[in-house]
């Protein structure tokens, strides 16, 4: 059986924003460490599958910029998505380079994929590795896909939870039959879930055969299933090595592609999908806050980070991204915020607010005379 990774980066880090920009989204950013958040997948995924068997999808923008940091990577293993689709046709048009990249040698039921972000924090990684193995081994003997469901440690309101049935043995103890996908809860409704033992984090990881991800495609999301075997025809024409010289058919069809998320596409439709408990401790880092959770704090609970002065200031994140410190950032008697500082924008909102920054990236947007701070 072929393992393979699919590593998703195309994302555009909004709510990271003024620090994460279109050509330097937040994978690119050293969010956790001094890498980057891209590398720091790639690495964590290259401990139990060849790289040359690691594939990178992100956008035409990224796409050099991602080549240059993954240099260990063949430079054809970092594809470039013709358009911004979500992740279901993402995965559509990998699944196409994968079938092309491998039909000579292996066949779809043969070839077993996991499907990984580049925006979380994970350890340790032997644990890691163990709940990976359960998962590939499982969807590898059974025509189901899975999903990595992490054990929540707080009525969290930023996630999306996974309800397992506890009635249905799956013959594995760390295998679960799914009962239904959540929408992200308010708080009362995520104090429940958490309560009950039941719910678990949606970490956005999947396993699959292919020939299991081309079944329950076809009959779940036909009109992206349609699209798979023309692009995979393509890719075979151009032997997976000069996408640039069919980029318009390409882009032709996936343009027709609707704009769906691979959970509201697939995964809340089948009921061939199971959740595999995470044995690892694991974090979203998805906005400002989960600095709060990944890096040190000083006595008075501050994240402090860049050239910055901080007197009578408690429980903030203050982020001074300045280009070699050349802007001093002060805060003076103040309290659960986020102040973040480029050489050319600033944010300050409350901690609590952070999923709305998001808000002000759409707002930018709109003013063509502010297109320049994206």
């Amino acid at each position: 059986m072929k393992r393979i990774a699919i590593m998703l980066a195309g994302g555009s880090g909004e709510r990271f924003w003024p620090v994460s920009r279109v050509t330097r989204p937040k994978q690119l950013l050293p969010l956790n460490s001094e890498k980057t958040l891209i590398e720091e997948a790639v690495e964590r995924v290259a401990n139990f599958i060849d790289t040359e068997d690691i594939f990178v999808f992100t956008n035409h923008i990224t796409l050099e910029n991602i080549r240059k940091v993954l240099s260990n990577l063949p430079k054809e293993n970092i594809i470039s998505e013709p358009m911004k689709r979500n992740t279901a046709p993402a995965l559509a048009y990998a699944t196409s380079y994968i079938l092309a990249k491998y039909e000579k040698n292996f066949s779809p039921s043969e070839i077993v994929c996991g499907v990984f972000t580049s925006d979380q924090k994970i350890e340790p990684l032997s644990q890691f590795k163990k709940t990976v193995e359960i998962a590939f081994d499982y969807v590898s003997k059974n025509p189901k896909i899975a999903t990595i469901g992490i054990v929540p440690t707080r009525p969290d309101t930023a996630f999306g939870y996974i309800e397992i049935d506890n009635q249905q043995s799956t013959g594995n103890e760390f295998v679960y039959k799914v009962k239904a996908f959540k929408e992200k809860p308010d708080v009362e409704t995520a104090k429940r879930y958490v309560e009950s033992g039941n719910y678990f984090w949606n970490s956005g990881m999947f396993f699959w055969r292919v020939d299991t991800f081309l079944t329950e495609s076809e009959k779940y999301m036909p009109e992206i299933f349609s699209k798979i075997d023309p692009i995979k025809k393509i890719f075979i024409e151009i032997d997976c090595s000069n996408i640039e010289s069919k980029t318009k058919e390409i882009e032709n069809i996936f343009k027709t592609f609707p704009d769906i998320s691979i959970d509201y596409a697939l995964m809340e439709r089948t009921p061939n999908i199971v959740l595999v408990k995470s044995l690892f401790d694991w974090d979203d880092i998805g906005s400002w806050d989960a600095l709060d959770r990944t890096k040190n704090h000083d006595e008075y609970r501050n994240v402090n980070i860049g050239n910055n002065i901080l007197i009578d200031t408690k429980n903030s994140i203050v982020y001074n991204a300045s280009q070699d410190g050349r802007i001093v950032v002060s805060s003076v008697g103040v309290q659960n915020l986020v102040i973040v500082v480029t050489d050319d924008a600033v944010l300050v909102c409350n901690k609590d607010e952070v999923q709305k920054v998001k808000s002000c990236v759409e707002l930018l947007k709109k003013d063509p005379k502010k297109q320049i701070y994206l």
